[in-house]
């Protein structure tokens, strides 16, 4: 009896056997594919699963939050589109269900709130922004409002109007915080999900950040007091204490050590879980990823560079179990899986690598 006890006591402290092994991973492309595969946790490994065609670049996604939708942009040098698809993870398969304006040309970005009632999508070339609301078996509708950014920044090339690149709510769903490269300033929008139109744009705040730097893409630490930016035109991240809406500025730090400005083309950032390390991806010569560890009043210190061993890295992802960092290479068709040192940050190939056609983005979503 003694000895049943003892096997019994190692299982519960083990604890793993009600941990999850693996989840999905849904891959953005700049082809007509999203491809959906298994991630295993474990092994740090992708296995295929299926896939959806027929859509138009569809480069940037987003997960309702009960895992039953999926959102995706067309992004096209025309007028743009947004694609609700459902999402069998029994089967796993997706199927389209409709598609809308997405309210601008190019759209690059798109996120979703908590309640899964609207999607924010980002138009790069038009310079616009919209809202668009859902409906209960996952269905868009036009968009509810669209806004039109104003200005134009320092770099005539890049920045001769507004470009907006991101639109992220805040953890609170208070807000809708909108990075435009083409003007360096980032606009929060006041957010009501109850209302026709969610947007205020009678009292927008705007934070402007350094001529010519080109704000790309942003994200809240999980403790929701720190934000960070990355500015694809200069190259930097930059660090920000979030209260209620407002951005105060803490620090600037280098991301690009290319020595051309002409070189630098940051593109995304991320936060490991725990909230301990911080990862920026650099395109242009760079191909390679900054590792920053994060400090306790929010500030970043460098603590080195990583290969992708890709070309043209755009979005990556932190699987949810914090242990690994998979990058997609656009130009090398391929996304490469990391494993993340937890007592350094460091990043070490798993020698995984996932070859699959002009990679762009890269969600996990759980199985169940």
């Amino acid at each position: 009896m003694k000895r049943l006890f003892v096997v019994i006591g190692l299982l519960f402290s083990y604890g793993s056997f009600s941990q999850p092994k693996e989840c999905y991973m849904l891959v953005g492309t700049y082809t007509n594919n999203i491809h959906l595969y298994k991630f295993n946790f474990v092994l740090g490994t992708a296995t295929p699963v299926s896939k959806i065609s027929s859509l138009n670049n569809p480069s940037y996604l987003c997960v309702s939050p009960n895992g039953k939708f999926v959102y995706a942009v067309n992004e096209t040098t025309g007028n743009g589109e947004v694609n609700a698809l459902s999402f069998n993870k029994i089967k796993g398969e997706l199927k389209f269900i409709n598609k809308v304006s997405s309210g601008g040309e190019a759209p690059c970005y798109i996120d979703i709130d908590s309640t899964g009632k609207w999607v924010s999508v980002a138009n790069y070339s038009s310079g616009t922004l919209s809202v668009i609301k859902t409906n209960a078996d996952g269905s868009l509708n036009e968009p509810s409002q669209i806004i039109e950014h104003q200005g134009y920044g320092v770099n005539v090339v890049r920045q001769s109007k507004p470009h907006v690149h991101c639109t992220v709510f805040s953890p609170d769903q208070k807000y809708l915080f909108s990075n435009d490269l083409g003007t360096d300033k980032i606009y929060q929008y006041q957010f009501n999900l109850n209302n026709e139109k969610p947007l205020n744009i009678d009292d927008v705040t705007t934070t402007d950040v350094a001529d010519g730097s080109g704000p790309r893409h942003l994200v809240f630490h999980p403790n929701k007091k720190f934000v960070y930016i990355i500015n694809e035109l200069k190259g930097d991240v930059v660090a920000y204490t979030y209260n209620n809406g407002k951005l105060s500025e803490l620090q600037t730090i280098e991301s690009d050590n290319t020595k051309s400005k002409e070189d630098k083309g940051s593109a995304d950032i991320h936060i490991t879980p725990n909230g301990q390390y911080l990862y920026a991806t650099n395109r242009g010569k760079a191909n390679d990823i900054t590792i920053y560890g994060v400090q306790s009043d929010g500030k970043l210190r460098l603590i080195g560079h990583q290969s992708t061993n890709g070309i043209h890295p755009r979005n990556f992802a932190i699987d949810p179990t914090g242990k690994y960092l998979l990058v997609a290479n656009r130009d090398s068709n391929n996304i490469v899986v990391f494993t993340i040192i937890k007592s350094t940050g460091f990043l070490e190939a798993n020698g995984q690598v996932i070859n699959v056609e002009k990679p762009v983005c890269i969600k996990m979503v759980d199985l169940k």
